[in-house]
């Protein structure tokens, strides 16, 4: 069948209805290219990937694997018998073994274990032991390592035959160890091809940086930014050489929390959402978000219902309550995305509140004044009023430090408390600068009535 006329994911359907061998699904797969290979994918129901997963061989599955996000694999490998779970991940590159195995119920993934061999099986439980966002979560097990006394002409040899497998990482770099794990040095790939073959790699080999296990994300981010290196070797006390952490890995678990925070603060209540998952589940996660918002946005709602009268006697009111409201919000969410950005890289503590707020009212205090003056002759403009200016203008100006204090303040707060700042920072901003943009309005229009008849 012409592959141009069908979409990729009806053939594939097509085939897993009709019991096809694996083959035959393998070729339509490699037909595809990566980003082609991931939306067909995706157009599948979770039964239809778990069902494709299983009548792919195991090479196969593990690209596709690969391509998914961990905890959507998570998801729909957790439903799959164990034994053959455990064949595909046998397949999958040390750091990809452990970020998809540590999403599962730690019962779900003991039984995956189980069914690898005692060594692959003793290296999984160690890395997935490791916190996700450190260098030992980050780190992957497939690296090139040998000893001092081992020839330029025996390691290019080594590594240029079919006996070792590094398909699963690019090879930048040679690891010269003694006792096989005692990191001594580190030799580039270029520096090995074109050194004298019958020198020993124990006297071209250079010191090498390392990071420990323990080394948080930002630390790594940190080191990358300082050090034009493709991986880093990460090490134990003893200089034991654990595992390498490549700047790609860095790169992509950045992206990955940016990604989160981002859904946490749309209100994707657990993250990497995607329209293959079930309607309930997907459902559920809005609503818990979505729930909250409504008795807050009720609570801002009622100060406008306080001011009723206020407000039918001067209806120009009503169109400045979002505007203040609004303009107060902007101002608090970037706030909110500085301390946020600060608290990643360590910048800011949850101890530095008062600092922060001092240097937030400062900023909120200047940006509140132009925008207040802009506002408020606007309205004077529009109604001709200039005590209308006034009140509209002093409400955002007021507002608005009100709204980056709290916005700067916040996720600090939270994060002492140890809560999450990026899902509850934007519920809190949004409800208190609304009904402190309502109360400021109107009860400054209430107190200045007669003046705006």
């Amino acid at each position: 069948m012409d592959n141009a006329t069908k979409k990729p994911e009806k053939q594939i359907r097509k085939l897993l209805a009709s019991g096809l061998e694996s083959e035959e699904l393998g070729r339509e797969i490699d037909e595809l290219n990566s980003a082609d290979l991931l939306h067909a994918v995706f157009m599948l129901s979770p039964d239809d990937q778990r069902a494709l997963l299983s009548a792919l061989t195991p090479n196969r599955a593990a690209s596709i694997v690969e391509e998914l996000p961990d905890a959507h694999a998570a998801d729909l490998i957790e439903e799959m018998p164990a034994q053959d779970v455990a064949e595909i991940v046998e397949v999958l590159s040390s750091d990809h073994r452990a970020d998809v195995l540590s999403e599962l119920d730690s019962l779900e993934a003991d039984a995956i274990i189980a069914e690898l061999d005692e060594e692959d099986a003793d290296e999984i439980r160690e890395l997935i032991s490791y916190t996700p966002e450190s260098a030992g979560g980050l780190m992957m097990t497939e690296f090139a390592s040998y000893p001092m006394a081992a020839t330029v002409r025996e390691v290019v040899d080594d590594l240029t035959s079919d006996a070792v497998d590094y398909h699963l990482l690019t090879v930048h770099y040679v690891y010269v160890v003694v006792k096989a794990k005692k990191l001594k040095g580190v030799i580039r790939i270029r520096d090995l091809v074109f050194s004298d073959p019958t020198k020993k790699i124990g006297e071209i080999a250079t010191s090498a940086m390392v990071v420990s296990p323990q080394a948080t994300l930002e630390e790594l981010e940190s080191f990358f930014a300082e050090h034009d290196i493709a991986a880093v070797p990460v090490v134990d006390t003893r200089h034991m050489l654990l595992g390498i952490v490549r700047r790609r890995s860095v790169l992509e678990a950045i992206a990955e929390r940016a990604e989160a925070d981002s859904l946490k603060a749309a209100g994707i209540i657990g993250g990497d959402e995607l329209r293959s998952m079930p309607v309930w589940l997907r459902s559920r996660r809005r609503l818990a978000w979505l729930s909250i918002n409504i008795v807050l946005n009720i609570i801002a709602a009622s100060v406008i219902a306080a001011y009723e009268d206020t407000l039918t006697a001067v209806i120009a009111l009503a169109v400045f309550l979002p505007i203040v409201s609004d303009m107060s919000g902007c101002s608090g969410n970037q706030a909110v995305a500085v301390s946020m950005r600060e608290l990643t890289l360590g910048a800011a503590l949850p101890s530095d509140v008062m600092r922060v707020w001092r240097k937030e009212a400062v900023v909120g205090l200047i940006n509140g004044l132009a925008l207040g003056l802009l506002l408020g002759i606007a309205a004077w403009a529009w109604k001709g009023n200039p005590v209308l200016g006034l009140v509209v203008g002093g409400a955002l100006a007021l507002n608005t430090v009100i709204a980056v204090s709290i916005g700067g303040t916040v996720p600090l707060i939270l994060r002492r408390l140890k809560l999450d700042p990026a899902v509850a920072s934007g519920p809190l901003l949004t409800t208190v600068t609304d009904m402190c943009g309502f109360f400021l309005l109107l009860s400054l229009a209430s107190q200045v009535l007669p003046a705006l008849l």
